[in-house]
């Protein structure tokens, strides 16, 4: 009551006093989330790469609305993941790959950085070919030469770490935006049923049995063990000096950001889903390459459909190739302590895919190659971050709740599962 008669002896409205406070205590709060904004943005490009173009697209083409939850279901799981990555990083002050050479034997380590070091060329040679597959369909220059564009592009990104990470945040941050507006466009002229949307999104459903196929590859491919390595890696520049209660506010910031950046990829992802069915299904075309996709696209929307399409994969790529090779040079460093120049590091990461390219090797063939070396190499990553913080010797006041490990383990059982599924498949002659 004294601060109203006061603030009225000023000529000061209290209830406009109020909103003022209120609003200057949010920007305030802006201000001081945005400065952990960043690690989880880098991050999502893995879960919209152009590996998500062709299982989505293809999902929506041949099922149209129907597998809408698979991707809904990803991203909560991916989500989990990326979570007790960042908690990792944080809570020890050390990314993934270093924290397993502290944990595991030294054989054991030279195993882990075999199959993670193949995971992020693996990784990277399947966003070069989006990159390559971009600048093809946008300006018709052969694969080859696009790949070396793309490996030339991916390398300016990654060398921008020199001038700070917050640098490669803001572009890999602007090719999400490019890629986001390129599919609002898409839903935009494709003019989908929502209703049915909202209905799949929220119900399961498996049509048929070539569903389940396909929702197996949506779902079990969806989770890249490169980025669980690196988003440990990427926490750790916003992670310096910090006392215990420091880090708890830290975690706190970064879990909005995984919020906030993971359901930017969800929507990209359901757009590809929705868009494909919206304009492939019901046109009773069936969709099995990016190629075909941006080839049936612009009859059936115009050319504004098919350059938008086209952009999308390009800033997919480019971001996507980027990430990889940060990778690369995460677990480079980690699991052995191996001392290589930064600019060998990307080298070494990016050279396989630019030699695959440059031979003409049939880029779904690549792709499914690639798909093989990441099933292999998910439980060398999803393993031992459950096990390092479940214990608390290392984690401290971060060590995860009896709850988190039952929900970790059983997200880690169903990914693991889906991939040796996807693995059996592919061998098998089934995909």
């Amino acid at each position: 009551m004294n601060n109203e008669t006061e603030l009225k002896e000023l000529n000061i409205d209290p209830k406009e006093y109020t909103i003022h406070v209120v609003n200057n205590s949010m920007l305030n709060r802006a201000k001081q989330l945005s400065k952990y904004l960043g690690p989880a943005f880098i991050v999502s490009v893995a879960y919209i790469d152009p590996g998500n173009f062709a299982t989505n697209i293809s999902g929506g083409s041949v099922f149209n609305y129907n597998l809408l939850w698979v991707i809904l279901w990803s991203n909560l799981m991916a989500i989990f993941l990326q979570t007790t990555s960042a908690k990792l990083g944080i809570a020890t002050g050390a990314n993934l790959s270093q924290m397993c050479s502290k944990v595991f034997s030294r054989k054991t380590n030279w195993f882990f950085w075999f199959v993670a070091e193949l995971s992020a060329i693996a990784t990277t040679m399947a966003e070069f070919l989006g990159g390559a597959l971009g600048i093809y369909l946008l300006f018709g220059i052969p694969l080859p030469i696009a790949g070396l564009i793309t490996g030339l592009v991916t390398f300016f990104i990654t060398y921008m770490q020199k001038y700070g990470q917050r640098i490669v945040e803001i572009i890999i941050t602007i090719l999400v935006a490019v890629i986001c507006v390129a599919y609002g466009v898409e839903v935009f002229l494709a003019k989908p049923d929502w209703v049915a949307i909202g209905i799949h999104t929220l119900v399961p459903s498996l049509p048929n049995g070539q569903a389940v196929l396909i929702a197996v590859g949506m779902l079990g491919a969806t989770v890249m063990p490169h980025v669980i390595y690196l988003h440990s890696q990427l926490v750790q520049c916003r992670n310096i000096d910090m006392s215990v209660k420091e880090k708890e506010r830290h975690f706190r910031m970064e879990k909005i950001d995984i919020v906030i950046a993971m359901n930017i990829a969800f929507i990209v992802n359901a757009a590809m889903v929705i868009v494909s069915a919206a304009v492939f299904f019901n046109q009773g075309i069936s969709v099995d390459s990016i190629e075909q996709a941006h080839k049936s696209l612009s009859p059936l929307l115009g050319a504004m459909s098919s350059g938008a399409f086209a952009i999308a994969l390009l800033a997919s790529g480019f971001s996507s190739s980027a990430v990889g090779t940060m990778a690369g040079e995460t677990v480079l460093d980690g699991f052995v302590d191996l001392k290589i120049p930064s600019n060998i590091k990307k080298l070494i990461t990016m050279l396989p895919a630019m030699i695959i390219i440059g031979i003409g090797v049939n880029p779904m063939k690549a792709l499914i190659i690639s798909q093989v070396c990441l099933s292999f190499a998910l439980p060398v990553a999803i393993i031992p971050m459950m096990i390092i913080t479940s214990r608390k010797n290392l984690m401290g006041a971060f060590v995860n709740k009896p709850i988190t490990k039952i929900i970790g383990w059983i997200i880690t059982t169903v990914i693991i599962g889906l991939n040796t599924i996807l693995l059996y498949l592919t061998f098998s002659g089934g995909i």
